[in-house]
């Protein structure tokens, strides 16, 4: 794909191009543009700081991770904020000097420090500024000039949202997910169990965490006996599926997530909600199917008592290979439908992945949106609070670093 090239000949250009290079409209915002020469390496967003107290802070943190970017030269800054102009001049001022004094410390130029507020604009490198700033009308840009970039779509929050999802579709997903569960015991030769109630271990699967991983699907259901129900057939194909996890979540992956059936989604989410099975799905989805695979066995071998193995362990924390981000981004829609399906006491596991997925994707803000849900429902859950402690630390991926 060739890249689109817009040139800004002043300040005012240069910041009519930021919305449609990140694709919203930053608010609250501080977003730092890297370059190498004149060229720039894309951008990065971050939560303005609530006073200036912090501003020395967050500066040294913000260039720091400007300075891992290999080919980074030089910065533009810019605070876009709800405050005014009027009466103090330009807002969160301290917090541009202190990124200033922080890019010179590391050897990182400066090309402007800029700030959008609610009344007006203006550069600190620009001795002729009124003292309100500039009108913000010179900031709406030349459309024609701008043709070869889409228009942005609302703010950092934007998009975050779960896909609607009508009333009887998630009665249908709940109640494929309760004849699962069934499937699943009767399997297993335990018996069907209860809406809701998880069924035990297949035989020869060691629990872990919220579940095991399931062993090989064999054998017939008992109906013979008296008071037996006899368990939905497609119940039991979908727990057949759960033989090869790989081939599951390979196939999930490559199909349009609005064409899944009830029995499709409550396997994805029955997958999800176990943790042993939600970390395949997690490096296989950063990864490939051959991944999947080793993962899958990995995990077994973790159940009799082996160690892990480091290289895939590391995917969790952002290390290794850097993913498809296109791969990524289609198990980010399957997730959201997932968690958009399956019943409330179901949606953690779906929720924490789709905020793995958004954050590897390098949207923080949205990670955090959909960690807040899952820990909404279960505070406790281990993967949402590990992606709020990489959020509220300002972790990125190391992949994110490299171009």
């Amino acid at each position: 794909m060739t890249p689109t090239i817009v040139k800004a000949a002043d300040a005012a250009q240069f910041l009519s191009l930021v919305p449609r290079m990140l694709g919203y409209r930053p608010v609250r915002s501080l977003v730092l543009i890297p370059f190498r020469a004149t060229r720039s390496l894309g951008a990065m967003r971050f939560d303005l700081p609530p006073d200036d107290e912090s501003a020395e802070r967050i500066a040294s943190t913000v260039i720091g991770m400007v300075c891992r970017l290999p080919d980074a030269d030089a910065i533009a800054a810019i605070a876009y904020t709800d405050a005014s102009f009027a009466p103090e001049g330009m807002p969160h001022r301290a917090l541009l000097d202190a990124l200033a004094s922080s890019a010179d410390a590391c050897g990182i130029g400066v090309r402007d420090l800029l700030c959008v507020a609610a009344d007006a604009w203006a550069s600190a490198f620009d001795p002729a500024n009124p003292p309100g700033g500039r009108p913000l009308g010179e900031l709406d840009g030349d459309e024609a000039r701008l043709i070869g970039l889409p228009a942005p779509d609302g703010d950092q929050a934007s998009g975050a949202e779960l896909p609607d999802c009508a009333p009887e579709e998630r009665d249908g997903v709940a109640r494929a997910l309760g004849e699962l569960r069934r499937a699943l015991a009767a399997l297993s030769g335990s018996g069907a169990t209860a809406p809701g109630e998880e069924p035990p271990a297949p035989p020869g699967a060691a629990a872990r965490d919220l579940g095991p991983v399931p062993g090989p699907v064999t054998g017939e259901p008992d109906e013979t006996g008296p008071g037996a129900e006899r368990v939905d057939p497609r119940a039991l194909a979908t727990a057949a599926r759960l033989d090869d996890l790989p081939e599951l979540f390979e196939d999930a992956l490559h199909r349009d997530p609005d064409a899944l059936d009830a029995y499709e989604i409550a396997a994805i989410g029955w997958c999800l909600a176990r943790p042993s099975l939600r970390d395949i799905a997690l490096v296989q989805w950063s990864g490939n199917l051959a991944q999947g695979d080793e993962a899958l066995t990995a995990q077994l071998r973790w159940e009799s008592g082996e160690e892990y193995p480091p290289h895939l362990a590391m995917r969790m924390w952002g290390e290794g290979d850097a993913p498809s981000p296109a791969r990524l981004d289609r198990a980010l829609q399957l997730t959201r439908r997932v968690a958009a399906s399956v019943p409330g006491d179901a949606q953690p596991g779906a929720l924490a992945m789709c905020a793995w997925l958004a954050w590897a994707l390098g949207r923080s803000t949205h990670a955090a949106a959909y960690a807040d849900a899952a820990c909404g429902i279960d505070p406790d859950h281990g993967l949402s609070q590990i992606v709020l402690s990489f959020v509220g630390a300002a972790h990125l991926p190391d992949w994110a670093f490299r171009r």
